[in-house]
């Protein structure tokens, strides 16, 4: 398991999803949306899945996975690569548990607050609708690879240091 730096957790901290990628039973990409619950510095990363369908079929054939997530307004951006394993809700902590419960209960707050500001969005509140989790994606970070392009990581650097 490879540690990560502050700058890639809190990077990954701040995404409302990431494009999760496995592997299919022909060997061909799936990518999907996930939410992430966690990361710790230690490179583990829960990520929420609630619908038991090819991502979780995938997974259960073939460990490998890839997370990213990118801003485009920062145009800056990480792949996660490695293994992931399938923890039943059963088997939780208390504390991922509750770390879902206020990562949606932060999404639906950011949404009435849009909607609010009258900015469109969906008309309802989807994240209230999702089932409750039956079980958690858990990766071991192997890999991190930088999308930001290299002629920009200096000007990225020079702008975090006069902060």
């Amino acid at each position: 398991m490879k540690k990560l730096p502050d700058e890639v957790v809190h990077f990954f901290r701040e995404q409302g999803f990431v494009i999760v990628s496995t592997i299919d039973g022909h060997g061909r990409p799936h990518s999907s949306c996930k939410g992430i619950v966690n990361i710790s510095p230690s490179g583990k990363v829960y990520l929420l899945d609630v619908y038991l369908r090819d991502t979780y079929k995938n997974l259960k054939r073939n460990p490998n996975i890839s997370i990213t997530a990118v801003d485009e307004h920062k145009f800056k951006g990480y792949c996660l690569k490695g293994k992931a394993g399938i923890i039943n809700s059963e088997q939780l902590s208390p504390q991922i548990k509750k770390a879902w419960e206020s990562r949606i209960a932060g999404r639906i707050t950011q949404r009435m607050i849009k909607n609010i500001r009258e900015q469109k969005g969906h008309p309802k509140h989807p994240e209230a609708l999702l089932p409750r989790p039956e079980y958690m994606i858990v990766m071991e970070v192997s890999e991190i690879i930088d999308l930001t392009p290299h002629n920009l990581k200096g000007e990225a650097l020079a702008e975090e240091e006069k902060r």
